[in-house]
């Protein structure tokens, strides 16, 4: 029968089960590469997903309209319930091997033995929980007939301390030479070993003492590898009429061979993913590149050991191999350091094995920038021999060359970026680099280039700044939308589009950088200049106040000097920033560069130009025309193209 109680529980068992569930959303060109995906981000087998379909992909028509499929994935529950199992009982072998650890438990011991006409014993604490030793045990032990003295007053206290490991004498007896233990010494022939062979002792007898084998030992000649810690075993615990090891040769220790101690990690597969603050694991970042620097340590060469040579037993040597020594396995773009084993890398860059060789990468080749080859970080040239997929990032310390296309992306470089087929940021997307963009096209994306611009069909809806020039060479060379900043000149085919309605502005003859911080200070001194006056009028109505009254609570006088110093903070803002603003100011009007916007096909109406902060808006189609400054305004003339951009056709080091 099904009663509340039972659903109830029912309904807890399958809550705690979906809280274990950890889905992902995933979307891919194919459903086969979507659970391929999934099945990295989520660490498990494919045939142990589940999944549900959100967006239904489509191949499209002729490459047309295609559209991915979008899905979300999660793991099988009772794959889920068996891994939760196995960690279960891990965990539980865990603590049991510690409970064993904390409840370790040895007894105490005592051993009586007569050497010469001496009483000795020998008594050991217990650890743990073990019982200690029975001073009666201990006492009945050690008493004889044929005693003629026993401590016995000191055995209970014995019994109580223990002998640290020792023999104390404890009392005496009447000793019978005849009944002694007898013992012969046999050294093998290799003279690897030394054994004793005892016979035990009748009454009134001696045993054997550490003493006597060691002085037998000395009488055979043996001068090495005499076993203390056996000795001492074999006088608690004597075996008698048996052969027993007491010495045995030093054996020589052969030197270890040289080896090289990596300063990186030369297995690929135990690099580690990179966790995001809330302990979640980044696909993203799988850390595939090692990067290095100019003189980073990479390796270090341990010497090879000498081998340390054996003795006999009777002292004869053996000798012992000395370790191999191995060559430096230099690569390229590696050097040795002063010391003769260190190596160092000469240039920035990935390092890696080649054969046995350690190499620094210059160039750092991926076929294309998906979630198998993650982000990429890289202290040199990297080259993407395919698409770079959306969401994804490459920032290289020199320059990037992409095949492909490249999506909603952040592309950063210390040298030139080269484009093959364009870019479509989705207005999301940016690419910045210290020296120039090379692209066919670029749409919806922001640009910002030290230097050059260059594309060859069009530029739509981006915001595109280069510290020099933006230059636009093909057949379809148009701009069309979006905010474009150069210091010199932008130059293209047609500016605006014929149907209008798209906002194009375009702005030359200053540094862009400049004036994008004056328009920061500008704004930024607006606010402090409005703070100010309201903090001049609430310190006037607090004087005010102050005046009529003769002082004021104590609340309040606290709030007049706080307002007091927020003024001062505020002045002196200001002031720093009135500063910086003349200062680029002054350095606008030393710009020797005028700055130009060349058309050699069509200015289409509702296009801006602004040359040297003149404005210039077309309102009528003008053709094959070049817009320059000239005593304060913005003037056009005949379409005159300038020698340097005919000259910038490739970037250096590219075909």
């Amino acid at each position: 029968m099904v009663t509340l109680d039972k659903l109830r529980i029912d309904m807890e068992k399958q809550l705690a089960f979906d809280k274990d569930i950890h889905t992902v959303e995933v979307r891919a060109d194919t459903l086969d590469e979507c659970l391929d995906d999934a099945a990295v981000q989520l660490d498990s087998k494919k045939n142990n997903l589940e999944y549900e379909v959100i967006e239904r992909g489509s191949q499209g028509v002729i490459g047309l309209m295609k559209k991915p499929w979008r899905i979300r994935v999660y793991e099988n529950p009772t794959v889920i319930r068996q891994k939760k199992e196995k960690e279960a009982a891990f965990l539980a072998g865990e603590l049991a091997g510690a409970s064993n650890a904390e409840n370790e438990r040895v007894d105490g011991m005592f051993y009586v033995h007569r050497f010469g006409s001496r009483i000795f014993v020998k008594v050991t604490l217990p650890k743990g929980s073990g019982t200690p030793v029975s001073a009666s045990d201990l006492i009945n032990e050690a008493r004889r007939p044929d005693n003629t003295s026993l401590d016995e007053k000191l055995l209970k206290k014995l019994a109580e301390d223990g002998t640290d490991n020792n023999y104390m004498e404890v009392g005496t007896f009447t000793h019978i030479a005849a009944g002694d233990a007898v013992m012969a010494v046999d050294i093998s022939k290799d003279e690897m070993q030394a054994t004793i062979t005892v016979s035990p002792p009748s009454q009134g007898g001696s045993e054997i003492s550490a003493e006597n084998i060691k002085n037998a030992l000395k009488t055979q000649g043996v001068v090495a590898g005499i076993e203390d810690d056996k000795i001492i075993s074999f006088i608690d615990n004597p075996i008698y009429n048996m052969p027993y090891e007491v010495a045995a040769a030093i054996l020589p220790v052969n030197g270890t061979d040289a080896y090289i101690d990596y300063k990186f990690e030369t297995d690929k597969t135990k690099l580690r993913l990179k966790e995001t603050a809330n302990g979640q694991v980044d696909f993203k970042e799988l850390n595939l590149i090692q990067n290095v620097v100019v003189g980073q340590p990479l390796a270090v060469k341990v010497l090879p050991q000498r081998g340390k040579g054996g003795k006999t037993i009777l002292g004869r040597y053996l000798e012992a191999k000395n370790g191999k020594d191995i060559p430096i396995p230099l690569g390229q773009n590696t050097k040795l350091d002063s010391d003769g084993r260190t190596i160092i890398a000469e240039k920035n860059g990935n390092v890696i094995l080649v054969g046995d060789k350690i190499t620094v990468e210059e160039v750092y080749e991926v076929p294309g920038v998906n979630i198998k080859s993650g982000n990429i970080t890289y202290m040199g040239t990297v080259v993407c021999r395919g698409n770079v997929e959306d969401g994804f990032s490459i920032k290289a310390d020199g320059n990037i060359e992409i095949y492909g296309s490249v999506g909603n992306c952040h592309i950063e470089a210390g040298g030139d970026i080269v484009i093959s087929q364009g870019v479509m940021g989705r207005d999301e997307g940016e690419i910045i680099t210290s020296k120039s963009v090379w692209a066919r096209f670029l749409q919806n994306v922001k640009v910002t280039a030290e230097e050059y611009v260059v594309v060859n069909d069009n530029i739509m809806n981006s915001n595109v700044t280069a510290m020099k020039k933006i230059l636009l060479k093909g057949k379809r060379a148009s701009i069309i939308g979006g905010h474009l900043f150069a210091t010199e000149e932008i130059t293209a085919k047609n500016i605006g589009s014929s149907g209008g309605g798209i906002e194009t502005i375009l702005e030359v003859g200053f540094d862009p950088k400049a004036k994008l911080r004056l328009q920061e200070l500008q704004e930024m001194q607006s606010n402090v200049v409005k703070q100010l006056e309201e903090v001049d009028l609430n310190i006037s109505t607090l004087e005010n106040q102050k005046k009529v009254r003769r002082s004021l609570p104590k609340e309040k006088e606290e709030t007049l000097a706080n307002l007091r110093n927020q003024r001062v903070d505020l002045m002196d803002s200001s002031e720093k920033m009135t500063t910086e603003i003349n200062e680029i100011n002054a350095h606008n009007r030393e710009l020797k560069v005028v700055g130009c916007v060349n058309a050699s096909g069509t200015v289409y109406p509702g296009a801006k130009i602004l040359v040297r902060d003149e404005i210039d808006e077309i309102r009528s189609e003008c053709k094959a025309v070049t817009f320059y400054f000239d005593n304060g305004f913005v003037k056009r003339k005949k379409y005159e193209p300038t020698q340097d951009s005919n000259e910038m056709e490739k970037p250096d080091g590219y075909k």
